[in-house]
């Protein structure tokens, strides 16, 4: 149900400050930490002695100890040493391609022999001092494909964020989709609308005025195995919309990983990246404590949504056009999947 040669958001690097992370990743029960000379390092979650999960072990002189008879691991996957015991000739376990890149740790899950850092997403957002981000990290009971869906149709705002992006012109303005290479493109404009709540808090951010009327923009990016940019924005009517100049406009970046935990949950990234004011870090963390609100209202609804598609596998799904995106984006990870079967 997803591909694994491929790099997946797997950590944030402060989740690896005190302790090793144990974490499950496309069904891979990995252990990442950082090794003597502040590399990270990704082993299979698994003590060849008595399966333990090292996760639960600690870190001594750059290997890592398992916490149930102290054997010590390289970052190589290779037995180190266990007191008063020969564990050298011990079977190496799994080692996984892991590279720390643009504030988040990426892992390949799949043959190691085809990882190659130069194909991680560039994120131009995360390379500049013009921008600023802030953003979090869900746990889901869903399907990764679930969540792409729900990025790439933001129909549902009107609904499911009501009280803070929602507004009944979402419905209204048409949606138009399309695949460049292998990125899925889903876009909508809406012109001269009021802003939303949580817009009119972007706008007051950037010394612009909140009670009047504006051009609105979402354009949402799909690349495989499991990002979602988002270009979203609103800059005051008549100024040129999308292409209005930094001072007439409040823009940002919404920034979606969805990591596959099993078939029916995820590890989700979210954030949001912004080019205006990027010193003013009350800003940020005002803007990330709104985003996150809004993305939790997205939870139950995703949850719910996979415990009634597993209740009723039989049943057949409507398709209507603003599903366009989620759709063919569902068919790039169809061809990867089946490549890789082959």
């Amino acid at each position: 149900m997803f591909p694994k040669n491929c790099w997946y958001v797997a950590c944030t690097p402060d989740e690896l400050e005190e302790k090793p992370l144990g974490r499950r990743i496309c069904n891979e029960s990995m252990v990442f930490y950082r090794d003597g000379e502040g590399q990270v390092a990704a082993l299979e979650d698994f003590c060849p002695h008595r399966g333990a999960p090292l996760s639960l072990g600690f870190m001594e002189d750059g290997n890592l100890v398992c916490g149930y008879h102290g054997l010590k691991m390289g970052s190589d996957g290779k037995t180190v040493s266990m007191p008063g015991q020969r564990v050298q000739n011990f079977p190496c376990i799994r080692r996984y391609p892991v590279h720390e890149r643009y504030g988040f740790i990426w892992v390949w899950p799949g043959d190691a022999d085809k990882a190659d850092v130069a194909t991680i997403p560039h994120q131009h957002w995360a390379e500049s001092s013009d921008w600023a981000y802030g953003g979090g990290l869900y746990h889901i009971q869903c399907d990764y494909r679930l969540m792409i869906d729900n990025l790439m149709d933001l129909t549902h705002e009107t609904y499911v964020h009501a009280s803070s992006i929602g507004q009944k012109e979402i419905d209204e303005a048409p949606v138009a989709t399309k695949t460049e290479g292998d990125t899925v493109i889903t876009s909508r404009f809406m012109d001269h609308v009021m802003p939303p709540p949580f817009w009119q808090n972007a706008l007051q951010g950037n010394d612009l005025p909140t009670d009047q009327p504006v051009d609105r923009w979402q354009i949402c990016r799909f690349t495989p195995p499991a990002q979602v940019m988002i270009e979203v924005g609103v800059a005051l009517a008549g100024k040129g919309g999308y292409d209005a100049q930094p001072q007439h406009k409040a823009s940002s970046i919404v920034v979606d990983f969805m990591t596959p935990e099993t078939e029916t949950s995820i590890w989700y990234f979210w954030g949001m990246a912004r080019n205006f004011k990027p010193e003013d870090q009350a800003l940020t963390d005002t803007i990330r404590e709104g985003q996150g609100i809004i993305f939790s209202e997205d939870l139950d609804m995703l949850e719910r949504q996979q415990q009634n598609l597993l209740a009723y596998p039989e049943r057949r799904l409507m398709k209507l056009n603003i599903d366009s995106g989620g759709v063919q984006s569902r068919r790039l990870l169809d061809n990867l999947i089946k490549a890789e079967q082959v």
